[in-house]
Parts: structure tokens; C-alpha cells; sequence
């Protein structure tokens, strides 16, 4: 059950992630935060990674081997960046409707799959 709730956890912090590292360009794109200084769109962005760390830190501590969890500190690692970059494929689909998947996309997309599969080789 801890590998599912880390799992829930990591997409939860990715999506929140997601929207700190790159709502503020759509809110530039909508005329919102054109005025703000760049100080005010890292607090911003800071905001809502801290909503980021909230599920990512226990994610960690739950999924860790070491806590009893099902993964490894590596097994952890990839799993959180393949759900990340899963997370801003579809956020930059809906947010950002210019920016199309391509075949090397694709491609990529495999070879983050491989690197799931060898990293749970054993």
C-alpha cells in the first residue's frame, strides 16, 4: 500500500511542481502577472512549491526501502522523474496549446520506460 500512496503522493507534488515552475508563463501569456517584478513571481512560484515539498517529502519517507517502503533510493528517483515529466507533458498540453508532442518525444517517452524496467531489474 505504500508504494501506491507514494506513488499518489509524487503525482500530487509533480502537478503542484509543475505549476510553480511554469504557471507563471501563462499567467505572463494571459496579461496577469506582466507587471509583477521578478522577486514577486519567485515568491509566487515559491507559494505553491511549498505545496509541492508538502506531498513530495512524505512521498519519499513513505516509498523508502529504508521506512519500510517497496523502493529503493534510485527506484524512487526514477519513478519521480519519469510521473514528472508524464505530469508536464499534460499540463503543457492544456496549459500551453502551441506546444505539440513530436516523434522524438515518443521516443523519449521509451526510453524513460526502459529506464523504469532496468531499474527494477534485479
Amino acid at each position: 500500500m505504500n508504494g501506491l500512496y507514494t506513488i499518489l503522493l509524487l503525482i500530487g507534488s509533480n502537478i503542484f511542481m509543475t505549476l510553480a515552475w511554469y504557471g507563471h508563463l501563462k499567467m505572463q501569456q494571459m496579461n496577469i502577472s506582466n507587471s509583477w517584478p521578478l522577486i514577486g513571481v519567485i515568491a509566487f512560484s515559491w507559494a505553491i512549491a511549498f505545496f509541492e515539498y508538502s506531498l513530495q517529502v512524505p512521498a519519499n519517507k513513505l516509498g523508502f526501502i529504508g521506512n519500510g517502503g517497496p523502493f529503493s533510493l534510485m527506484q524512487l528517483k526514477v519513478i519521480q522523474e519519469v510521473i514528472s515529466l508524464v505530469v508536464f507533458t499534460v499540463i503543457a498540453g492544456v496549459m500551453f496549446q502551441g506546444e505539440q508532442l513530436h516523434w522524438n518525444h515518443a521516443v523519449a517517452f521509451l526510453c524513460l520506460i526502459a529506464a523504469v524496467y532496468f531499474v527494477f531489474l534485479k
